[in-house]
């Protein structure tokens, strides 16, 4: 008892000493003399701050974010606030989603080698990640708005996807290792919290910061009747919740994925957690979806067809190289206590019946994804440039209509769309309808 109590004692003392650093939120005045102590910082910008020239990125829903460049380099700083930057003081959020970022990227950069920023600081108890800056790369909303053709994309994200999702699980991890991660990632509670409401629940309702286009009315009261969907959005929200099967990225959308004409780096996994293996690339899959609905706003008629012809391309290239990819790992890395080579092919079996069915099921919980989330950034409180860059709100509100009624039959149907080319086949079938 005496033993305890001593270590109740040195351990609070401990705390205490940790937590005596208060934190901060940067500003362009303060950020020089903050960070010009931090060496690995001072070696890519210099040491002399009067050079760093320092701006603010305001677009982030989360965080306040910085570019430092100077002669010698740039980086990025990226600070977590103390609530939801989109919405304000009223929506308070822990500082402690930096970490779970941080920690999310430090697995990817090992389990992807070179598909994430570099890291060069770290700051836990100031919330503070100090990063490559990612030049010339731009954001690929931006670049599918502008109707940019981007070579080698599917490839790079399917590959991405596969990797951390098999090398994140208990087809791969060691035992210790993989439930020890699970149990730590489980503390991401808040912003697991914001995926559980603002994704799978308060689309379906009227929830209080829910928001959407006028004139899609009509649209909204279908979906929110169905209780057969939304029976089925709630299974999936039960698999979000208990399934842990990998190491998940959790906001994989075209925001979060930076692109140069060669080169592709994924960014911003706060949202990281443990969860089904097919819910970052059905996510990723759903903003493709979303980019293509949108095009008709965004493409001279000439150029439209041949467009959304190659995002229906990239759906269907990501999801096959996603399956290669996974495939390959499969037969090369499976050394973790799932479908173990010592039960299949060191008896003589083949495990390619397993194989198939893990991707079956990684499939159709993919397809649910990517429906719920087609549905939650149109009348949820966070949405897509895609559609929100539509000036004219009548035209807006019937592409967001088709995009929500394909939602609706993914989601309807998870277990019935075969493969990824019956989805863009659908696709193709709810653009050329008219809902409204």
């Amino acid at each position: 008892m005496l033993i305890y109590v001593r270590f109740q004692q040195v351990y609070t003392r401990r705390k205490d000493c940790m937590s005596s650093e208060k934190y901060e939120p940067l500003t362009i005045e303060t950020l020089a003399k903050r960070l010009s102590s931090v060496p690995a910082i001072c070696k890519i910008v210099g040491d002399d701050t009067s050079k760093w020239k320092i701006d603010e990125v305001g677009d982030g829903n989360l965080n306040l974010v910085y570019t430092v460049s100077s002669n010698s380099g740039n980086i990025i700083v990226k600070q977590a606030l103390p609530y939801v930057r989109l919405v304000g003081d009223s929506w308070p959020l822990p500082l402690s989603r930096s970490f779970y970022e941080h920690e999310v990227l430090v697995r990817q950069a090992k389990r992807d080698p070179g598909s994430v920023p570099e890291i060069y600081y770290f700051n836990k108890t100031q919330a503070i990640i100090a990063m490559e800056m990612l030049l010339p790369h731009v954001i690929l909303r931006k670049k599918l708005i502008a109707g940019e053709y981007i070579d080698g994309l599917a490839q790079r994200l399917g590959e991405f996807c596969a990797r951390t999702a098999f090398r994140g699980s208990d087809l791969s991890l060691k035992t210790a290792d993989k439930k020890s991660d699970t149990a730590m990632f489980q503390g991401n509670l808040e912003l697991m919290g914001i995926t559980e409401s603002l994704v799978f629940t308060d689309p379906y309702f009227e929830a209080e910061m829910n928001h959407h286009t006028d004139g899609l009315d009509p649209i909204v009261k279908i979906l929110r009747s169905d209780v057969k969907m939304k029976s089925k959005a709630q299974k999936m929200l039960m698999k979000f919740t208990s399934n842990t099967e990998t190491l998940c990225h959790g906001d994989l959308h075209s925001g979060s994925v930076m692109c140069t004409d060669n080169e592709t780096k994924v960014i911003d996994p706060e949202f990281g957690f443990y969860g089904p293996m097919g819910f970052d690339i059905g996510m990723l899959i759903s903003n493709y979806l979303m980019a293509y609905f949108s095009q008709p706003s965004h493409r001279k008629s000439n150029a439209l067809s041949d467009y959304q012809t190659w995002i229906l391309e990239v759906i269907e290239g990501t999801y096959e190289a996603f399956q290669q990819e996974f495939k390959n790992l499969w037969g090369s890395e499976r050394t973790g206590i799932l479908f173990p080579q010592s039960l299949f092919e060191d008896q003589g079996d083949s495990s390619e019946l397993a194989l198939n069915d893990m991707l079956q099921h990684i499939w159709q919980d993919a397809v649910a994804i990517c429906g719920i989330e087609m549905h939650r950034r149109i009348l949820s409180l966070a949405h897509n440039a895609d559609f929100e860059e539509v000036i004219d709100i009548k035209e807006r509100s019937q592409l967001e209509a088709r995009n929500l009624m394909m939602g609706r039959e993914l989601i309807l149907n998870n277990k019935t769309i075969k493969d990824v080319s019956e989805l863009t086949k659908m696709a193709r079938k709810f653009n050329s309808e008219n809902y409204l």
